[in-house]
């Protein structure tokens, strides 16, 4: 009976003990406030709570365990006895982040240990700007990484990691929780981490790794009670000043003086009638005020005259129509976000809801997107872990076209400020009157757009499991992929009120398309410490597949413009079109990868991967892409002990070598199509006959192999002073080889007559080199004020190597105009024409100078570059480089108790822009319009000759705007705030009476204001292209949608 007892009382006594509750309180040790959602874990097991937002908590110990491990971010982990059942924390804050996960490539490692060139992002200053799309939330965040965006909602982004590599897509890989992924349309709220391969530790990821990849982890759940957060703002953009555009009595004028340049003693106009001096009119007819002698009063024009078609009559607009205030407006913004997560030793799960409502300050244009995400993950026996990522968005986004010269941001300059909206009919007016050019009226090009529609939905996610075998190996399994919709339609309507286009019939089209892609990856990882020594070994398969198809369909002559009648069948089938397109490629990959540690002090990785692509020919299909870097933390050495200002000093070198499959999936085949209609010559060759029905539509290249892609990079880590600055600095060569360009001409071997697309070939060599690096400064100045400053910066120096042949090629033009030339020992997009010295003074001037056609008083001097005595097409020379020197980001941020201020800057230095849009607004020769303002008080006259704006005359010329020079270039350097917020942090004594843990409120401005001696709208400027060809265009103003500044308040509120 006593044995009996005893056991019951010691059964008791373990129970109680295996049962023991632990509370306590968590604070910081430099101001004494609570720390919120810190981690407390029971060391040696899985078990683990977070820290109310007071900083308290309570858990279950379990038998024989007495330590906890308390963590959180911008801390120390520290570690407590909690065997009196009550503890008290005071953590230390974390001035270094060399402790910080760095995902790398199917691995993660701790930042002090990587050896490759990786740019780690700051999530929560990331977030801090109100973006529609991640590439514009990222902007300016990772050193090395270039991204242009533009100011229309929706609106893809240029982005370069280190330049350009390649006259095709330089987009870098988009990796999202392991699977390849979208930056433009996920929630930024969702994102936990964002790293930057930049250099060759992109190598593992083979041919798809070849421009950068950006790896991104979302956001997971943590042990704990669960935990709900809303994150939301509410504000406007503003559209900002505008152009500075004539009055319509200035533009008359001008045009009274543009006349008397051109030998018209007598000038006269349609609109402002003959004399001495222009008049500008009442009235706007077809037939013009001089010949239809409309009178000043309104009475005398006949309204009984108005037909819409033939004689639209409009009253003047004297005071001058602002189109730019026209098509604009303010626009609200709005974002909300909700998440609640939580999670346990054997479980966890993050779900959020997301909406997104960005008002375009162009009218009728938007982005309205709803987006959901759920991360979950479950731990079978310890040493199984299953788990899903899966993220779903619809969007609604019907665009105008950017970067042309139809774009409503173009038309409203090239529209004459004298016509206003509306005639006296109400309906819309325009150009058709004489005299008055042939834009379109830009108010009434985006109203008829209202009711087009744009929509998109997407389910991008993954699956996967892991387990744990034999102590030091986990084999790893994950399919993941995507499935994109897309769906639209347009009305396109008669402009009657146009001097272009203004008759023919109306038409609908409607398309629709899908897009999949899947990755399926198996890894299995060995990793081990032998002493000093740790090892982690990984191999892997990889199998890609995309696939895609799409049609489109369009029919005129509508008898209803009304939207409910808008259907393919409702119109005419006379004149009917349809479109179509297909297209699959694949990818087959095998890779290693090998890490070795020594002591802390000596690095090693090396990677290998083998791709074989379906792009092209089986012969050349495979490639092998090695990679080897090092890294030697000095500061472990035994003669670095007493420098005590070094607390971390790496140095790092690195080499790979990658492939880029820039080609189209059939580039290596000869296709063949049938149309009814279609003649084309013999498909043999041998016969100059046109023959009917079948032709080549695709040549191919089986010859078509990789793009060699070499990269070397040399740079260095440092924490110093206390652990208050972070310092990293990389320089590096990218050499890339076999250039995939769609070329033709003898020098290629690519010769042929006919109507077939030609394929890509392999035609020279480019080279980057640069600088990119970080600086990050952080410290308590006083017990309640903690100041962060981080810079970034951004170089690189482009090159092209080798051309064959004639060693360049023609880029784009633009109104006929070569504007981009492709030559050796020049950079990509370099701006190519005649560089212009003054202006001609006089005849006699112009006697003295070389031969010049179109030579006249106050036009362009060209300089003579080969001094043959004429002005010729080989004095064409490199008169700007739309590649900037350098750019930069810098961020702010201060907090002072219960409130904090963060601003966020960027800027590019040394990048020319080609303003294509003077040659609109200051040749009011051939299309008449708008005049810029400058232009119609300060051109030259023979009595103005201290200017260099060039004279007006009726008719354009060579030495005047018929082809692109050095006038049309202007400096593209500016510096932007991206980004204000001041922000004030409720007490938690207050809100724990409602149930409330944390609440945040702020106001922000975002693009509050630019400096620049740029005169166009905004001196960011995205390629024509930036998902094809991102060197299209590249550094040209042909009509942009600017940044304008937003003004918001928001809310954070967790509980």
């Amino acid at each position: 009976m006593r044995c009996f007892a005893m056991l019951f009382l010691l059964f008791i006594g373990t129970g109680a003990f295996a049962q023991r509750q632990v509370t306590g309180k968590v604070i910081s040790g430099t101001d004494n406030a609570p720390v919120g959602y810190a981690t407390v874990a029971v060391k040696g097991t899985k078990v683990a709570t977070l820290t109310n937002a007071d900083g308290t908590f309570s858990l279950t110990m379990p038998a024989g365990r007495t330590t906890l491990v308390i963590s959180s971010v911008g801390y120390e982990d520290q570690e407590v006895n909690a065997e009196s059942g009550t503890v008290s924390v005071t953590l230390k804050t974390r001035t270094s982040s060399l402790d910080e996960i760095v995902v790398t490539g199917y691995t993660a490692q701790k930042k002090k240990e990587v050896t490759g060139a990786v740019s780690i992002v700051n999530v929560k200053e990331m977030k801090q700007v109100p973006a529609g799309t991640g590439e514009e939330a990222l902007q300016g965040r990772a050193s090395g990484v270039t991204i242009v965006t533009s100011g229309q909602p929706g609106a893809a982004s240029d982005i370069r990691i280190r330049g350009f590599s390649g006259f095709g897509s330089n987009q870098p890989l988009i990796i999202i929780d392991g699977v390849h992924g979208d930056l433009h349309n996920i929630n930024v709220n969702d994102i936990e981490s964002v790293q930057v391969l930049k250099d060759a530790s992109a190598a593992i990821y083979g041919v798809q790794g070849s421009n950068g990849v950006i790896i991104i982890t979302t956001k997971r759940g943590r042990s704990g009670k669960a935990v709900v957060t809303y994150d939301g703002y509410y504000g406007v953009t503003t559209p900002g000043p505008g152009y500075n555009m004539a009055s319509p009595t200035e533009a008359a004028n001008a045009i009274w003086q543009q006349q008397r340049n051109s030998g018209i003693a007598n000038p006269t106009s349609k609109q402002y009638g003959s004399g001495a001096n222009p008049v500008v009119p009442d009235y706007l007819t077809p037939t013009g005020y001089t010949l239809c002698n409309c009178p000043t009063d309104s009475q005398f024009v006949a309204p009984s005259l108005y037909d819409i078609n033939s004689y639209q009559i409009t009253r003047a607009n004297k005071a001058g129509t602002n189109w730019y205030k026209e098509i604009t407006r303010n626009a609200p913004i709005q974002s909300h976000n909700v998440s609640v997560s939580s999670g346990s030793d054997k479980s966890s799960y993050y779900f959020s809801l997301g909406y997104l409502n960005q008002q375009g300050i162009m009218k009728f244009q938007y982005l309205e997107r709803y987006s959901v995400r759920a991360n979950t993950q479950f731990t079978i026996k310890d040493k199984i872990r299953v788990g899903e990522n899966a993220y779903i968005f619809y969007s609604k986004n019907p665009t105008f076209g950017n970067q042309g010269e139809g774009s409503p941001f173009t038309t409203a300059y090239r529209e004459d400020p004298i016509i206003p909206i509306y005639d006296i009919m109400g309906n819309f007016a325009g150009t058709k009157s004489q005299d008055l050019g042939n834009a379109r009226n830009p108010y009434a090009d985006i109203y008829r757009t209202k009711d087009n529609v744009g929509n998109r939905w997407d389910i991008t996610g993954n699956v996967f499991a892991e387990v744990d075998f034999l102590k030091h190996f986990t084999a790893r399994t994950s399919f993941g992929g995507s499935v994109n919709n897309n769906y639209g339609y347009n009305f396109n309507y008669v402009g009657y009120e146009n001097a272009e286009g203004n008759t023919g019939a109306n038409s609908f089209s409607e398309n629709a398309s899908y897009n999949t892609q899947w990755t399926f990856t198996n890894t299995l990882t060995y990793s081990n410490t032998f002493g000093e020594h740790t090892v982690r070994a990984l191999l892997g398969t990889e199998a890609f597949n995309s696939y895609g198809r799409g049609l489109g369909g369009t029919r005129s002559n509508y008898f209803s413009e009304n939207p409910d009648y808008w259907t393919l069948n409702t119109g005419s089938p006379s004149g009917q079109s349809n479109t179509g397109y297909a297209y699959q490629s694949s990818l087959w990959s095998q890779f290693a990868k090998l890490e070795y540690n020594y002591a802390g002090k000596y690095l090693l990785n090396g990677t290998l991967r083998r791709d074989g692509s379906s792009v092209f020919a089986e012969e050349v299909r495979y490639g092998y892409f090695p990679s080897i870097s090092a890294g030697w933390v000095i500061s472990q050495e035994n003669f670095m002990k007493g420098v005590s200002f070094i607390n971390n000093l790496k140095i790092r070198y690195s080499w790979g070598k990658m492939g880029i499959a820039n080609a189209d999936p059939t580039n290596a085949y000869n296709l063949y199509s049938s149309r009814a209609g279609k003649s084309f010559y013999d498909l043999t060759g041998s016969s100059t006959v046109p023959l009917g029905g079948f032709y080549r539509s695709n040549l191919g290249n089986p010859g078509a192999k990789w793009e060699g892609d070499i990269i070397s990079n040399i740079g260095f880590d440092a924490t110093i002073l206390k652990n208050k600055l972070d310092v990293t600095i990389d320089w590096y060569k990218k050499k890339v080889s076999g250039l995939l360009f769609t070329a033709t001409g003898t020098q290629y071997d690519v010769v042929f007559v006919g109507d077939a697309a030609l394929p890509k070939i392999n035609v020279g060599d480019m080279q980057n080199t640069g600088i990119d690096g970080s600086i990050t400064y952080h410290a308590t100045i006083q017990k309640d004020l903690k100041i962060d400053v981080t810079g970034t910066l951004t170089s690189y120096n482009n090159k092209i190597v080798d051309i064959p042949g004639a060693g360049y090629f023609s880029g784009p033009t633009i109104r006929n105009a070569i504007l981009q030339r492709y030559e050796e020992g020049h950079p990509v997009g370099a701006f190519y024409g005649y560089q212009v010295i003054g202006l001609f003074q006089s005849e006699d001037d112009i006697a003295k100078s070389p031969d010049q056609d179109g030579a006249k008083p106050g036009l362009f001097k060209y300089q003579d570059v080969n001094n043959d005595g004429k002005i010729t097409a080989d004095d064409r020379t490199y008169i700007g480089n739309p590649n900037p020197d350098f750019t930069y980001g810098l961020n702010i941020a201060i907090s002072y108790k219960a409130i904090d201020f963060s601003a966020f800057f960027f800027g590019s230095k040394g990048n020319d822009i080609y303003n294509n849009t003077l040659y609109f607004t200051d040749f009011p020769d051939f299309f008449k319009g708008g005049i810029r303002k400058e232009v119609a008080l300060n051109s030259w006259t023979p009595e103005r000759t201290n200017t260099n704006i060039p004279a007006m005359y009726t008719t354009g010329s060579f030495s005047s705007d018929q082809t692109a020079n050095s006038y049309f270039i202007s400096k593209g350097s500016y510096f932007r705030a991206k980004q204000m917020q001041i922000g004030y942090t409720l007490p938690a004594s207050t809100l724990s009476r409602f149930g409330v843990d944390r609440l945040r409120i702020y106001v922000q401005s975002a693009n509050l204001f630019t400096i620049t001696k740029y005169q166009g709208l905004d001196p960011e400027l995205q390629s024509v292209d930036p998902n094809g060809n991102s060197s299209n265009g590249f550094g040209t103003d042909q009509g942009n949608y600017p940044h304008t500044p937003s003004f918001l308040v928001g809310v954070n509120l967790n509980f």
